[in-house]
Parts: C-alpha cells; structure tokens; sequence
C-alpha cells in the first residue's frame, strides 16, 4: 500500500504505507488513513515529528517485506532521511497555514 500527502502548499508525496503509518503517529496522530490536519495542528505535529527525528535520527526505518534473506539485510535508510520529505511538507503547510491531508 501506498500513501499519499497533500497540501496545497507543497506538492504531494508518496510513501510505502507502513512507513508512512509510523511517522503519521510520530506527529502525535492516531495513524489512521485517511486523514487530516487542519492548518492550526501543523506546527505541533511538525514539532512532534522533528523532536521523534533529532532523538533518534539514525534508527532504520525500512518497509516491511518478506522478502529478506538471511544475512542479507542490505542498507538501511535512517528515520531521519524518510521523515525529511514529510518535514519539508509540513514546514511548508504552516508557513502557509494550509491543511494537510494523507490517503491511499
């Protein structure tokens, strides 16, 4: 599944679902899809999100698959760089004091 963030501030991102559905909690929401921040809840839920980043930036964040091999983990791509694109759309949405919305 993939998921997909909107605000007319920013242009739309598409993450891997369950990527997506972990840092939608770390904005301190319910991780429910769809959903929704009205503008007035984008600076806390960025602030939440930033503060999840900087405590822990190098944490792997990976898709879930099935598909691994033993001993073949592969590189991992660290929480601070999958949060970056939701960081950038968040920041941008309560510059503009715009709604951000996220669905399949």
């Amino acid at each position: 599944m993939l998921i997909k963030f909107e605000t007319k501030a920013y242009a739309s991102i598409t993450m891997f679902g369950d990527i997506a559905v972990t840092l939608i909690k770390l904005m301190g929401h319910s991780g429910t899809v769809p959903g929704a921040l009205v503008a007035e809840d984008v600076p806390a839920a960025l602030a939440h999100l930033k503060a999840a980043v900087e405590a822990r930036p190098d944490q792997p964040l990976d898709p879930a698959s099935g598909h691994a091999k033993d001993g073949d983990e592969g590189p991992h791509v660290s929480l601070a760089h999958r949060a970056l694109p939701l960081i950038e759309l968040l920041t941008a949405a309560a510059a503009q004091q715009e709604n951000v919305m996220w669905d399949v």
